[in-house]
């Protein structure tokens, strides 16, 4: 008798984790879709094929449903890893691999950055994963700064523009002219060369 419900509890548990994934991959696909802003619990349910009530006993607000979504979604496109990279010595090249590898990551993912972006000031919940997201892109920014080791001088302004050149608008920007991602991350890159170069004569 107990091995049967020890069964049961293993299939109730195994429903529960099917439902609340299904939440989570129809709220992702939405989010990418239409936006957060205008993803509403009725169209999640019904894309789910769940009552709304089913969302809220799995996801009791926005916050909670948002950080899930997001760790699903970052779990089926991991953004660039600085290890891909790490073994370049010399900066310009570290830095061409690097953006070259955030370029072709924006491509693939661009429709989930432009809904998160354009509706990140009307949807208090995506704050803290953007937020999470930004710490990220700084920590690539450090290190490649690390890598072309700029003077006094120079610190800030080479800070400031390899912070730019990381960001998805940046590549949308040049990407919407019809450069390829490769063109992107080498003029970038000749952009850091240059206001390096131009510090140090």
């Amino acid at each position: 008798m107990a091995q049967k419900r020890k069964y049961s509890m293993g299939r109730r548990r195994e429903r529960i984790n099917q439902t609340r994934a299904r939440i989570i991959k129809a709220t992702m696909e939405l989010h990418e879709e239409i936006g957060g802003a205008r993803t509403t619990i009725s169209a999640i349910a019904e894309r789910a094929g769940v009552e709304r009530l089913t969302v809220y006993r799995h996801f009791p607000d926005e916050a909670a449903l948002f950080q899930a979504c997001t760790a699903h979604w970052l779990t089926l496109n991991p953004p660039p890893n600085a290890e891909d990279w790490s073994e370049i010595v010399d900066p310009r090249e570290r830095t061409k691999a690097a953006l070259e590898s955030f370029a072709s990551y924006y491509r693939a993912t661009e429709p989930m950055w432009v809904s998160s972006y354009r509706d990140l000031d009307d949807v208090p919940a995506l704050a803290e994963p953007m937020a999470r997201f930004h710490q990220y892109l700084a920590a690539i920014r450090d290190d490649l700064l690390a890598a072309w080791n700029p003077g006094k001088s120079s610190r800030r302004m080479l800070t400031a523009l390899l912070d730019h050149a990381l960001h998805f608008q940046t590549w949308q920007s040049f990407a919407r002219n019809r450069l390829k991602d490769k063109e992107i991350a080498e003029l970038l890159t000749a952009c850091v060369a240059s206001a390096v170069h131009s510090k140090r004569s």
